[in-house]
């Protein structure tokens, strides 16, 4: 008998027994926090999973397979200049406009591709912080200075969280960087302008199917057109992203065009765009399987369906933490966690080291949607908070979140996961003090 195998087994046993004993079920600060997790994990599922998820996961998968390693290491490499790396990596977000979990794939295929750690990380820290749509949406609703404080953190943070990070592991970037000297870029297989055009209009997709609705009131202006036309305008980019698999990744015509007929059906038969945007999927995933054209396109699915594997399981555990312990807010929907909501409110006021410190850690590990921090920090300044710890939470919550460490964890280890959520930490409170003080 193997005992150190059984002893563990045994205390696997113990402990999902009196987890299950000894559970508060008839204590209403449970009943709560057990809601808010479930409402938040629907959520996540209807609202994010598929607009931001699935789009990134494809996104990051011409990434890996469609952009070339030496293009990588040009840009991104730990012998590239880094002043051009660095510049690059801390305005992705401008781009991009991601959150915290949709820019994961993209920081891991980047990151696979040899990106130096630095470069990556900035990339990993600006893709959700410098978020343009959030950007403006702070500037309009907490005041042009929050705005352009935020952008200043955001772009700052980046580049000095990236340096520290390289020069923290810098054997590990020498070994890198040596290994990079010997590597062979092997010749392209299409002009580099093709590659590009076909991974932004997918990151156009993916920035317009999430374009976010307006403040209450605000029923003009190019926000609210573009809100209001955001499914024609993404239309209009999905029937290049067609063009783009035809004339690029030359897929049959006729496969590409029967499942734009069945995209164009489901929208037209469906209220929700979702189900348009599943099919869609679907029909991308079936053409570029069973293309026999070229077997890149069939190991482009496959890489995505890897980023999925690696990356959802992680997320699920996260959100579902992060509702329990911090509640669910998002929309018009406010539920308590098992740590109360004004206990928060309470300790965010003022500009002290533990405000603007407290206000780093729960916006940390608490998860924001895209541009659900805005409303969620206009009510916590409402209820007391200082300009400060707003900025601070600012800072750290979007590019971080329970889910969004458990991934970085997989992607590049324990060790340095710790060090990147200290550094945004330890930063965002040094900035919130500074600004609380101005």
């Amino acid at each position: 008998m193997e005992w150190k195998k059984e002893i563990k087994i045994l205390t696997w046993i113990i402990i999902v027994f009196l987890f299950v004993f000894f559970l508060p079920l008839e204590n209403l600060r449970f009943q709560e926090a057990f809601a808010a997790t479930l409402d938040l994990a629907k959520w996540y599922a209807r609202e994010h999973v598929i607009l931001c998820l699935l789009p990134a996961f494809f996104i990051a998968g011409v990434i890996s397979v469609f952009v070339s390693q030496a293009s990588v290491l040009k840009y991104f490499g730990a012998n590239a200049k880094k002043w051009v790396a660095y510049s690059i990596a801390s305005v992705s977000g401008t781009i991009l406009a991601v959150c915290s979990c949709t820019i994961l794939p993209l920081f891991s295929s980047i990151h696979k591709r040899g990106a130096g750690l630095g470069p990556a990380i900035a990339f990993l820290y600006s893709g959700p912080a410098i978020n343009i749509l959030a950007i403006i949406l702070t500037a309009r609703i907490l005041g042009v200075e929050m705005g352009i404080a935020r952008i200043i953190g955001a772009v700052v943070f980046a580049v000095v969280i990236g340096i520290v990070m390289s020069l923290i592991y810098k054997k590990e970037e020498k070994v890198k960087a040596d290994e990079q000297m010997h590597i062979k870029p092997l010749p392209e297989k299409r002009p580099m302008w093709q590659t590009s055009f076909h991974f932004f209009v997918l990151v156009i997709i993916l920035v317009f199917a999430n374009w976010g609705k307006p403040a209450d009131g605000i029923t003009s202006g190019g926000w609210f057109w573009l809100w209001t036309n955001k499914w024609l305008i993404t239309s209009v980019f999905a029937l290049l992203f067609s063009l783009s698999l035809v004339f690029i990744l030359k897929i049959k015509w006729h496969w590409v065009l029967l499942a734009g007929i069945a995209t164009a059906i489901s929208a037209f038969v469906s209220s929700s765009p979702l189900i348009a945007i599943v099919v869609a999927i679907a029909g991308l995933s079936m053409i570029t399987l069973f293309d026999k054209q070229d077997d890149e396109n069939k190991e482009w699915t496959l890489s995505t369906w890897d980023f999925a594997k690696q990356i959802i399981p992680m997320l699920a555990i996260g959100v579902v933490i992060a509702g329990f312990l911090l509640g669910s807010t998002h929309d018009e929907t406010a539920m308590a966690g098992v740590i109360p909501a004004e206990w928060i409110a309470k300790l965010v006021g003022g500009n002290s080291v533990f405000s603007n410190f407290f206000a780093s850690i729960v916006g940390a590990f608490m998860y924001f949607a895209t541009l659900t921090e805005v409303p969620i920090l206009q009510g916590l300044i409402a209820a007391g908070m200082g300009k400060g710890p707003a900025l601070a939470l600012l800072l750290a919550g979007p590019s971080l979140s329970l889910p969004n460490m458990l991934v970085i964890r997989g992607v590049m280890g324990t060790q340095k996961t710790v060090v990147y959520v200290i550094l945004v930490v330890i930063m965002a409170t040094i900035s919130g003090l500074i600004f609380g003080a101005i």
